[in-house]
């Protein structure tokens, strides 16, 4: 009885950061679209509110997958430690860190590993100042 209810706890912990994810990339759209608006009513240039949109966005992206990972981390390995889900979870890590990678690229411009290391939060940072800046 007591495994079963910690299964439970672990299960909604992992569901709990799945919707912190999905209200990340939410915000995060929100957040940029603002951004954005603010950077092309002050300069009036559609090419700088789209640089920030992307950004400030890909940012937003960036940390949801941290955070999904985290979810999936938590799922694997406190509710259910099979070689299977290992496996399955290895794979979903790959595909999420490949996908980090092409936005780091996408947003920067430079391979993450010729810069220094940043999350998404760190990106989105950024986006704000470059938007002040404008």
């Amino acid at each position: 009885m007591e495994e079963e209810t910690y299964t439970q706890v672990m299960l909604l912990v992992a569901q709990a950061f799945e919707v912190l994810a999905a209200a990340t990339l939410f915000a995060g759209l929100i957040f940029s679209v603002v951004l954005s608006l603010r950077t092309y009513i002050r300069t009036k240039s559609g090419a700088s509110a789209y640089k920030i949109m992307r950004q400030s966005f890909g940012g937003a992206i960036l940390l949801g997958l941290e955070i999904l990972v985290a979810g999936d981390l938590i799922r694997t390995v406190a509710v259910a430690p099979t070689l299977d889900n290992v496996i399955v979870l290895a794979i979903i890590v790959l595909i999420r860190t490949f996908l980090s990678f092409s936005l780091e690229i996408e947003i920067d411009g430079v391979p993450p590993w010729r810069k220094g290391l940043v999350s998404g939060a760190t990106v989105i940072n950024q986006a704000r100042k470059n938007a002040s800046d404008a």
